[in-house]
């Protein structure tokens, strides 16, 4: 626990934000946090950006204003981002089957599965068949090469299941077939660079200094009891390959491109890339993307309990949408994504708002992160 004597909060804040510094604050004190970040922007403006605290378990490395972290699954909303401009530059159809773009994907009756089954979660492959090590997930061809081959683990289409691993690498080689370029490279030279947002999937050695530790959840995930059934679709997903946080600290997992959990950022560049979603696609006359394209992206998919994660997640084409499960903001276009351990990301066109949190101390809790519940609550407020 940090002391609050050794706490001070880095950057700046709106006056009328103060409630939502308070809590970010309060956060620290405690004991929830170690470092973290957090980022509001309105109009494409930041109205708050602050950071705090360390940057490893030891704390004795302060967390800089330009400390980065890895945001796991928040990276899906870059992925998405990359897919759908696509999309609107009418390179890919989301009602045309995959394997127009991918014609290996055809294989196991995949032959008419459409785009939009992969954004949203319905697709049927939300984990591999085929036993793999974390570092087969360093090797994209081999990951992308057992998908294609796979027969989906329900009828695609019926059902929502979260695909935790695979979306990066099935919305990955549909962005490298159609544009040739990989996914970190496509979001590097279409979307950060233009952007200007400090966002990597695929992170050069030069930055591994100024990136922060994750620290495991605590408690720690229960083990299995022998009471869960090792054949179920969670067990399936999330044991195979077995990552721990422990696996983030290596330069195997940064350099690779995991476009579903390994991008690196903190809010002030997850919040900017938010802020050109949130603005209807264009930010500072950097167009990404048209309005019709958004609206098309947070019109409701599926609205079930995911057979993934056990309860119900109300799906668009790569967002989780608002729900009286997720009540992410009191306008009704609003959308967002999060990544395990607690990073979030929430954008809402209404008004023109998003918001980002990123941390390095991991929570697990099946009634939501208690960190960013708090905060929501009071950004919500001044909405």
């Amino acid at each position: 626990m940090i002391l609050e004597k050794n706490l001070k909060i880095h950057g700046f804040c709106d006056e009328q934000f103060e409630p939502v510094k308070k809590v970010f604050l309060e956060n620290f004190k405690s004991g929830l946090e170690v470092g973290a970040s957090l980022a509001i922007t309105i109009n494409g403006k930041y109205v708050l950006d602050i950071w705090a605290g360390f940057a490893d378990e030891d704390q004795t490395k302060p967390w800089e204003e330009e400390t980065i972290v890895n945001v796991y699954s928040t990276t899906k909303v870059m992925t998405t981002l990359c897919v759908l401009m696509l999309v609107d530059r009418n390179l890919i159809d989301l009602d045309a089957p995959i394997a127009n773009y991918w014609p290996e994907f055809k294989q196991a009756g995949k032959e008419e599965i459409p785009v939009r089954y992969l954004l949203s979660h319905t697709a049927g492959l939300p984990g591999f068949d085929q036993r793999i090590q974390p570092e087969t997930l360093y090797d994209w061809d081999r990951c992308t090469s057992l998908l294609a081959a796979q027969k989906p683990w329900w009828e695609p289409g019926t059902k929502n299941g979260y695909h935790s691993i695979t979306f990066g690498y099935l919305l990955g080689e549909l962005v490298r077939r159609v544009s040739g370029k990989s996914l970190g490279t496509f979001f590097r030279e279409e979307v950060a660079i233009p952007l200007k947002a400090d966002f990597h999937i695929g992170l050069l050695e030069e930055h591994d200094s100024r990136v922060a530790g994750l620290i495991p959840p605590i408690p720690p995930v229960p083990q299995n009891t022998g009471k869960v059934d090792p054949n179920s679709i969670p067990v399936r997903v999330f044991s195979n390959p077995i990552l721990t946080s422990r696996e983030t600290l290596t330069r195997e997992w940064r350099a690779a491109e995991i476009p579903a959990s390994n991008g690196h950022g903190n809010a002030r560049s997850i919040a900017r890339v938010g802020s050109a979603l949130a603005c209807g696609g264009e930010l500072d006359g950097v167009k990404l993307l048209s309005l019709n394209t958004i609206e098309k992206a947070i019109e409701e998919q599926s609205y079930n309990t995911d057979l993934v994660l056990s309860k119900p997640i109300r799906f668009g084409l790569g967002f989780g949408l608002v729900s009286k499960e997720m009540p992410i903001s009191p306008n009704p276009r609003s959308f967002y994504w999060q990544g395990w351990g607690g990073s979030h990301l929430t954008m809402d066109l209404d008004a023109k708002m998003s918001w980002a949190y990123a941390m390095n101390r991991m929570v697990m809790s099946l009634t939501g992160d208690p960190r960013t519940m708090k905060l929501r609550k009071e950004i919500n407020k001044v909405l």
